[in-house]
C-alpha cells in the first residue's frame, strides 16, 4: 500500500468528493472552439465548419455552449470569463482561437494559434495558461491561402512560419486564477510585450451568461433572463436565477461595455434583431469606434472593463480582478489578493512532488507538469440533447427533414451536460470514448474520484444506447472505438487500490454496465458467429488499404485482427474484474468462467493456421482476412497495429486467487479436462522461481513462439521500433509498399511517417507511420504483464539483431524511455516533438514550453495533429515516472 501525503489540495479533492465543499464548481471548463461543431450545426446537409464558420463566431449565439481565450465557468456552463484582445492591427477582437476547417487544412482542421497549459491543480485551486498574441496584424487570410496552396506531402502552414513572432513582437498573455473559496475566483492577467518598441493593447476581460433565454427550452431550468449591472465603477453584479447573484471586482477603473449574448442577425440573416446590442457589439464599438452598439444604460447579459494600453518594450502590465458570489465578496476585494496567490501556487506544488517518482529530474517534472496541466485544462462543459438538436426548438426555424434520417438519429436518448475530460478542446471540442478512457489512467493517479466518475458516466443510460453501444464522437455517435472502456475502469481500480483506496463498489457499478456493452459488440461484431469480430475503423482510421468503417468495394467483408484482438482483451480484463470481485461476492465466481470460456474461444478462432484463423504462419505476424462471399479469404498482409493488437490480451492469473474461489477452480478444471481442444491456450502452472512458490496461469493470445516473432518486428528499427517509441505501420514499407490486386483494381499502403497523405477520415489522423501514445502505453503494459509470468526465463533482443538480450519488463522500459525523449531537450536544447524550432531551444520565453500532440512522427518525433491532445498524450506522465523508478533501482 503506497500512502499518499496529505497536502492542501488533497484535502481540497477529498472536501469535494464528500460533497462538503464544491471545490471543481468553477474550472476551465470553457470551450477552446463552439463554431465549426456538430451540436451548431443546423445545415441541410450535415457541413459543420460552413453552417456556423469562424467568420460567425463573434456575431453568432451558441445553441449548446460557449467559447473563450484562456477562459473559466461554472460546472454548467451558465457564467463564463475570458480575455479578449485588440493589438490595433487585427480586423476583429481576438475573442477564441482561430484555426482551418477541415477543407482549408492541407492535412485536416487544424488551429493557428500558440498557447501553453502552464499549471492546474485537480480542483483548479491554481491555474495558468500562456497565450502569445502578435503585435502585427494577425494573418488570417494568408494561413487560409497558403494551406490551399499546399499539397499534402507539404507541411502545415503554422503561424509561425509566417515570421510574425520575429524580433519578439507579440505579447505574452498570462491568465492565472487562484480560488479563495469554492465560489471565489481571484484572476491576474499579466501582459508582457517582448518586442524591441513599444506597441498598444486593448483588453477587455469579458463576464458574459450563456444564451439560454431565447431558445424556448425547459431543460435548462431558468425562465428568467439573466442580467448584469454596475454596482459601482469596480463592481459589477450578475444575477443568474439557478447560479445564483455573482460580483465581478475590477482593481483598476476602466471603461465598462455592454451588450446581450444575442445573434446579429442583421449581419449573419439579414433579418432585424431582437435587440439593438448584440454579441459583436465590443468589437464594433472597441475597432469601429461605434459606441451605440453598447448598451448606454450599462446593463445587459455580456460585459468587459475596457483597458487601452500601450506597454513599453520588454515590460509587463498586471490586471487583476475577482469573480465570487456576492454573499462571499469581500468589502476589500483585492487585500488578500497576492496571498491567496502565494499560497494556491505553493500548494500547487506540494501537490504535485507527492506524484512524481523521487529520481524525476527537474526536466522531466517541468514536462510531466504541463502534461498533467494540460489534462486538466481540456475538461469541457459539454452540452447536447439529440432529441432537440434533431426536432429543433420551439422558437426557432425547423430543422430541415433530412437531419431526421442523417447524423446521430437513432441516439434520441442522449442527453449530455457535464463536464468531461476531452481530447483537445480546440480540434476535439467533443468527447471520444476510447481517448477518455486512456485520459483516465493519468487522471486517476492526481484526482481519483473524477477519473471513476468520468468512466461512469459514459456507462449510465443517457451515455449508453439502449442496445448497450458506447457512444463514439460526437460526428458519428454510432461508429465503432475499441472496447478500452473496461481495461480503464479495471486500471483506475488498481491503481486507486495502490493508494490504499480498494473501491469495489465502483468495480461493480461499472461491472454489470460492461456486460451490457459487451453482450453488444458479441451480437452486433460477430456476424457469422465464429469468434472472429469486424468492428470497423475501430480508431484507427487510415490504417487500412481500405477504409474500415464503410462497405468494402465489392461487397467483400473483413475478419478483423485487432477487433478480434480487442475482444480478447476485453474477455480479459472482465475475467480479472470478476474474480477480483469474487472474492467478496461469491456469484461472481460464473461470470468469471463464462469470460474464460469465451476468451480462449476466441484465441482458439484467431490462432488457427488457415481455416478461418488470423495467424500467418508464413510471416510470424497476425493479419486482417478479406472475406468475400463469407468464405474465400485473402490475408492482408500489412505489418501495422492491426497485428499488433494481439500481444496486448494477456492476463496472469494467480493460483492463489483460483484456489480461494472454489466454483470457479471446480469449472476451470472441468474445462482443462474436458475441453482439451481449447485448453492449450491457457499456458500450464509454472512456479515464479525458486524462493516464490506462487503458481500461475497465462492467458495470452499469442504462445511463447509466436509472442517472440512478433516482438522481432516490433523491436527491430527498420520495422516498428523508432528512435522514440513503436511506430503504427512498420517502415519496410518506405521503399516497397503493399499494394494488392482486387477484381481488377489495384489497392496500395505505404509508410508515412508525419501527416497524411489521404484524405481519408479528413486528412487529420494517420497510423501509416507515426507514433500514437496510447497504444504504445498498451504494448509497454502487456510486456510487463508476460514479464509477471515469464521472469528472466524469456528474453529477446533488443533492438532486434543487435544481439543484447533484455527480458520483457526491461524492454517495456526501454520503450517507455523512447517516447520520454519525444519530450525532452538534446545536447543543443532541442526537443524532438519541436522538429528543431530554435524557439523552443534557445529562446527564454519559449524553450520551457512543452506541447502535447495527438501523435508524433515515426521518423523524427516531430508532433503531428491535433497539438494539445494532452488527453491521451498526457500517459507520458506514467511513462516519465516509470523510467525514473527504474534508473533509480540501477
Amino acid at each position: 500500500m503506497m500512502l499518499i501525503k496529505t497536502t492542501a489540495e488533497q484535502a481540497r479533492l477529498e472536501a469535494d468528493a464528500r460533497r462538503e465543499k464544491n471545490w471543481k464548481q468553477w474550472g476551465p471548463y470553457l470551450a477552446e472552439r463552439q463554431w465549426g461543431t456538430v451540436r451548431e450545426d443546423y445545415s441541410e446537409n450535415g457541413d459543420a465548419w460552413n453552417y456556423l464558420p469562424h467568420d460567425h463566431a463573434r456575431s453568432r449565439a451558441y445553441r449548446w455552449g460557449e467559447d473563450g481565450l484562456l477562459g473559466i465557468t461554472d460546472r454548467e456552463g451558465r457564467l463564463c470569463f475570458a480575455v479578449a484582445l485588440w493589438n490595433g492591427q487585427d480586423p476583429f477582437l481576438k475573442e477564441r482561437f482561430f484555426g482551418l476547417s477541415n477543407a482549408q487544412g492541407n492535412h485536416g482542421e487544424d488551429p493557428k494559434e500558440v498557447w501553453h497549459y502552464l499549471d492546474s491543480t485537480p480542483t483548479h485551486s491554481y491555474m495558468r495558461a500562456l497565450y502569445k498574441y502578435p503585435q502585427a496584424e494577425f494573418p488570417y487570410q494568408k494561413l487560409i491561402d497558403e494551406n490551399a496552396r499546399r499539397s499534402k506531402r507539404e507541411r502545415e502552414f503554422e503561424l509561425v512560419d509566417t515570421g510574425i513572432f520575429n524580433e519578439g513582437r507579440y505579447f505574452d498573455v498570462t491568465a492565472e486564477y487562484a480560488k479563495a473559496a469554492p465560489d471565489d475566483v481571484l484572476i491576474c492577467l499579466t501582459l508582457t510585450n517582448r518586442g524591441p518598441e513599444s506597441a498598444p493593447l486593448h483588453v477587455l476581460p469579458t463576464v458574459w451568461f450563456r444564451n439560454t433565454w431565447v431558445w424556448g427550452r425547459i431543460h435548462e431550468r431558468t425562465s428568467l433572463k439573466p442580467r448584469m449591472s454596475l454596482l459601482d465603477d469596480q463592481l459589477l453584479t450578475a444575477e443568474h436565477e439557478t447560479l445564483g447573484t455573482f460580483r465581478f471586482a475590477v482593481d483598476t477603473t476602466a471603461q465598462w461595455l455592454f451588450t446581450e449574448n444575442e445573434t446579429n442577425n442583421e449581419r449573419i440573416f439579414g433579418s432585424p434583431n431582437l435587440s439593438p446590442y448584440v454579441k459583436d457589439a465590443f468589437h464594433e464599438a472597441v475597432i469601429h469606434g461605434r459606441q451605440e452598439t453598447v448598451n448606454p444604460q450599462q446593463y445587459g447579459t455580456k460585459a468587459a472593463p475596457h483597458y487601452a494600453l500601450e506597454i513599453p518594450s520588454r515590460s509587463e502590465v498586471t490586471l487583476r480582478f475577482r469573480l465570487a458570489i456576492a454573499t462571499g465578496m469581500p468589502a476589500k476585494p483585492f487585500d488578500d489578493f497576492e496571498e491567496v496567490f502565494a499560497a494556491r501556487r505553493a500548494e500547487c506544488e506540494a501537490f504535485f512532488q507527492t506524484k512524481f517518482a523521487p529520481a524525476l529530474t527537474a526536466e522531466a517534472k517541468n514536462v510531466a507538469r504541463q502534461a498533467y496541466a494540460g489534462l486538466l485544462w481540456t475538461k469541457q462543459f459539454y452540452n447536447y440533447s439529440v432529441k432537440d438538436w434533431l426536432t429543433g426548438d420551439p422558437n426557432s426555424p425547423e430543422p430541415p427533414a433530412q437531419r431526421l434520417r442523417g447524423r446521430n438519429c437513432d441516439w434520441e436518448h442522449l442527453f449530455n451536460a457535464d463536464v468531461i475530460s476531452m481530447p483537445d478542446k480546440w480540434e476535439y471540442p467533443w468527447y471520444a470514448a476510447w481517448d477518455l478512457a486512456f485520459h483516465m489512467i493519468p487522471m486517476a493517479r492526481i484526482d481519483p474520484d473524477f477519473a471513476k466518475k468520468q468512466l461512469l458516466l459514459f456507462l449510465r443510460e443517457w451515455y449508453m444506447h439502449p442496445s448497450g453501444a458506447l457512444p463514439a464522437y460526437e460526428w458519428n455517435f454510432g461508429d465503432v472505438n475499441p472496447p478500452v472502456h473496461a481495461w480503464a475502469c479495471w486500471r483506475v481500480y488498481k491503481i486507486c487500490a495502490e493508494a490504499g483506496a480498494r473501491d469495489t463498489l465502483f468495480l461493480e457499478r461499472v461491472f454489470q454496465k460492461l456486460i451490457i456493452n459487451f453482450t453488444w459488440w458479441v451480437n452486433r461484431k460477430d456476424v457469422q458467429g465464429k469468434h472472429i469480430f469486424s468492428g470497423g475503423f475501430l480508431g484507427l482510421d487510415n490504417i487500412g488499404i481500405f477504409d474500415r468503417s464503410k462497405p468494402l468495394p465489392n461487397g467483400q467483408s473483413l475478419a478483423q485482427a485487432d477487433g478480434t484482438a480487442w475482444m480478447a482483451f476485453y474477455c480479459g480484463t472482465m475475467l480479472s474484474m470478476a474474480l477480483e470481485l469474487a472474492r467478496t461476492r461469491p456469484a461472481y465466481e460464473d461470470v468469471a468462467s463464462k469470460f474464460l470460456e469465451h476468451f480462449v474461444e476466441i484465441v482458439d478462432a484467431m490462432n488457427a493456421v488457415g481455416d478461418g484463423g488470423l495467424w500467418n504462419e508464413e510471416d510470424g505476424f497476425y493479419y486482417d482476412q478479406l472475406l468475400v462471399e463469407g468464405r474465400h479469404e485473402i490475408p492482408l498482409r500489412v505489418r501495422s497495429l492491426v497485428g499488433l493488437v494481439p500481444i496486448c490480451a494477456v492476463e496472469v492469473l494467480d493460483q492463489e486467487v483460483i484456489d480461494g474461489l472454489p466454483g470457479f477452480k471446480k469449472r476451470l478444471q472441468w474445462f482443462l479436462e474436458n475441453r482439451s481442444d481449447l485448453a492449450k491456450n491457457i499456458s500450464s502452472m509454472r512456479r515464479r522461481s525458486v524462493e516464490d512458490s506462487s503458481e500461475m496461469r497465462l492467458l495470452s493470445i499469442p504462445s511463447r513462439d509466436r509472442l517472440v516473432r512478433v516482438l522481432n518486428y516490433i523491436l527491430d528499427e527498420k520495422e516498428f521500433l523508432s528512435p522514440f517509441g513503436i511506430r503504427s505501420l512498420s517502415r519496410a514499407y518506405l521503399d516497397v509498399p503493399y499494394q494488392l490486386n482486387l477484381d481488377g483494381t489495384n489497392y496500395c499502403i505505404d509508410y508515412e511517417p508525419a501527416d497524411s497523405e489521404s484524405g481519408m477520415f479528413g486528412g487529420n489522423s494517420n497510423w501509416r507511420g507515426p507514433i500514437w501514445m496510447p497504444m504504445n502505453y498498451l504494448i509497454i503494459e502487456a510486456l510487463e504483464r508476460y514479464h509477471y509470468y515469464w521472469g528472466d526465463e524469456l528474453q529477446v533482443e533488443f533492438p532486434t539483431g543487435s544481439g543484447q538480450y533484455l527480458n520483457l519488463r526491461q524492454v517495456a522500459h526501454e520503450i517507455a524511455r523512447r517516447i520520454t525523449f519525444l519530450f525532452q531537450p538534446d545536447e543543443k536544447g532541442c526537443r524532438p516533438c519541436f522538429d528543431g524550432d530554435p524557439r523552443y531551444a534557445t529562446d527564454p520565453h519559449w524553450k520551457d514550453l512543452i506541447l502535447f500532440h495527438e501523435n508524433f512522427c515515426g521518423d523524427t518525433g516531430r508532433g503531428l495533429g491535433a497539438n494539445h491532445q494532452t488527453g491521451w498524450t498526457a500517459l507520458i506522465t506514467r511513462c516519465l515516472n516509470m523510467v525514473a523508478r527504474n534508473d533509480e533501482k540501477g
